[in-house]
C-alpha cells in the first residue's frame, strides 16, 4: 500500500480497511463528525451499520496517524472519501478492490478479506473470541445472549488494536512474515 502509485484518498482508504477491518460500505461512507480523535475512537452511527446497532471502533496510534494525513487532503469535507466526480457522495465500492487489483491481488484479496485476515491472526494469537467478535461488529447468534448482554470491552478491543497497527507496522517492515502454505486438497 506505501507504493500505491494511484491517488491518495485510495491509497489512505486500503490503509484504514486494513487498520480497522470495518465493513467496505461503513469505511467509505465515513463522516468526519464520527470520529474523536483525541479519545482515538470512531463512532459509526446505527443507521450506516449493517446490524443497525452504532459501533466504537478503537484507534490505535498509527490509525489516528493515517487519519490526520487525511484530514489535510479531505478534511474541509463532511465525507472523509469523497466520490471523484461528486464529493457529496462517497468514492465507489469498487474503488479499493480495483486498486488491489492493479497492485496483483487479483483473486487473491478485497477489501473486505482485511476482516478475515485479521480475524484469523487474531485468534491465532489469543485474543479473545468476543473482543475480535465486537470488533467486527458481529451480532450474537444466541437471542437470550444479545438481549442481555452489552459488553464493549472497549479497553481490551483499544489494545487488542493497537497490537495489530504493531503487528501489521512489523510486516511492512518485514519483520513477523510467516510463509503460508498452500492448501492442499
Amino acid at each position: 500500500m506505501e507504493a500505491y502509485t494511484g491517488g491518495p484518498y485510495t491509497r489512505l482508504a486500503m490503509k484504514l480497511m486494513a487498520l480497522t477491518f470495518v465493513r467496505t460500505g461503513e469505511l467509505i461512507g465515513a463522516r468526519w463528525e464520527e470520529f474523536d480523535l483525541a479519545a482515538a475512537q470512531w463512532r459509526i452511527p446505527a443507521a450506516r451499520m449493517k446490524m443497525r446497532t452504532a459501533h466504537i471502533v478503537p484507534l490505535a496510534p498509527q490509525t489516528v496517524e493515517v487519519l490526520q494525513a487525511l484530514y489535510t487532503i479531505s478534511g474541509q469535507r463532511a465525507l472523509l472519501f469523497p466520490g471523484e466526480r461528486d464529493h457529496g457522495k462517497p468514492m465507489s465500492n469498487n474503488t479499493i478492490l480495483m486498486a488491489l487489483r492493479r497492485m496483483g491481488y487479483q483473486g487473491r484479496m478485497t477489501g473486505h478479506g482485511w476482516r478475515g485476515v485479521a480475524s484469523t491472526i487474531l485468534h491465532e494469537r489469543g485474543f479473545k473470541h468476543e473482543w475480535i467478535e465486537l470488533q467486527l461488529a458481529h451480532q450474537k447468534r444466541d437471542a437470550i445472549s444479545a438481549a442481555y448482554d452489552h459488553a464493549t470491552y472497549l479497553a481490551d478491543r483499544t489494545k487488542m488494536m493497537t497490537w495489530w497497527a504493531n503487528h501489521l507496522d512489523k510486516l511492512r517492515q518485514g519483520a513477523d512474515v510467516i510463509e503460508l502454505q498452500p492448501r492442499t486438497a
